[in-house]
């Protein structure tokens, strides 16, 4: 049986500055290329019997800089929709609304946690009996692929809420003794030889 890997893409300038970003098409900062590049030698051997990315550009670009093949966009694993809360923070929300969590509550104008909930099962309805074939990889967003993994261990979607996910991650999803689990979280590249890593993670 293979695994699942999720890979979250590299810094944006959003994300570096904590700012909910969906459907906003960001590029990603030099960080954001170098996080990507490093992470091509930690898949590096790695075989995959599909890969598939969200259509948003920082996912695809962190795919190509770390030596994937993408073999399909899937919509489904698009970012959360932030709706009226796009392009803020949580800070700035909170001045608004004191007690807003988007775990609980989604977003005005954007999705629920039960409909992000609905497009990750669908994802894993179609990837998941590829896995007796071998390692599948999603190229993805923070929020989105957070609820991916509590799905896949049975939990509801706002349990992807104690699941922190930083940028040009690796999470692995798998199997024990025929359980879903997971395997590796929120697992960094190692940092290049002859480079010291950054002092605190980046979002």
């Amino acid at each position: 049986m293979g695994e699942l890997l999720l890979i979250r893409h590299g810094e944006t300038t959003w994300s570096a500055s904590h700012r909910h970003t969906s459907y906003t098409d960001l590029e990603l900062t030099p960080d954001g290329e170098r996080q990507a590049r490093t992470l091509a030698a930690f898949l590096a051997g790695r075989r995959f019997v599909t890969v598939l990315a969200s259509p948003r550009a920082r996912a695809l670009r962190t795919a190509q800089l770390a030596g994937l093949v993408v073999d399909g966009v899937d919509d489904d694993l698009a970012e959360w929709s932030y709706g009226d809360y796009e392009g803020r923070t949580t800070v700035d929300i909170h001045e608004d609304d004191p007690h807003w969590n988007i775990w609980t509550d989604g977003c005005p104008g954007g999705e629920s946690p039960g409909q992000v909930g609905e497009r990750m099962d669908r994802v894993l309805a179609r990837v998941t009996p590829l896995l007796d074939r071998g390692t599948v990889g999603l190229v993805g967003h923070a929020h989105s692929l957070r609820v991916l993994g509590a799905r896949w261990i049975g939990l509801p979607p706002s349990a992807g809420g104690r699941l922190r996910l930083d940028t040009a991650t690796v999470s692995v999803l798998g199997h024990e003794h025929g359980r879903q689990v997971i395997l590796r979280w929120n697992q960094p590249a190692p940092p290049a030889p002859g480079t010291a890593p950054e002092p605190t993670p980046r979002h």
